[in-house]
């Protein structure tokens, strides 16, 4: 993310030490994950000190200072889920991407997590990807789901 990008995030929040929070998530939003030069750039445009940052963006799961997938796939294993069959689906996940919950594929393409809830426990087991929730899955639907994505 260049500089010029960073300065008018800034502006739209009037630079206020207060947006803190808001200035970052915009950043990520837009970018995936917050790089260590980004981190510098928003400390010292706005006058926080790069502690506290660093505090701020390691403290709240939503920020991410590792690169992220361009698509972001998490499976519920929260109870409903659970017995309904999402280890199966997770299985079929971490074979699919060959990668793990909390990591990303090299090529930035998908990014796997698992969460304890996603809201619609009666759709269970539930796999979400960008955002868009895949309810009453199968293993075997997972592959043909993810491929959409590829």
């Amino acid at each position: 993310m260049d500089e010029e990008r960073i300065d008018q995030i800034l502006d739209k929040h009037k630079r206020k030490e207060s947006a803190v929070i808001q200035v970052l998530l915009e950043i990520q939003r837009e970018n995936r994950w917050l790089p260590g030069e980004v981190l510098e750039m928003v400390s010292e445009k706005l006058g926080v000190p790069l502690s506290r940052i660093q505090q701020i963006v390691t403290f709240y799961k939503a920020f991410s200072v590792v690169p992220k997938g361009r698509h972001e796939i998490h499976v519920c294993m929260g109870t409903a889920c659970h017995v309904r069959g999402a280890p199966r689906v997770l299985d079929k996940v971490e074979d699919f991407t060959g990668i793990k919950p909390g990591e990303t594929t090299s090529d930035l393409k998908f990014s796997l997590t698992t969460v304890n809830c996603l809201g619609c426990c009666a759709l269970g087991p539930v796999m979400e990807v960008d955002g868009k929730a895949h309810g009453k899955m199968a293993a075997a639907k997972t592959a043909e789901i993810l491929r959409k994505y590829e």
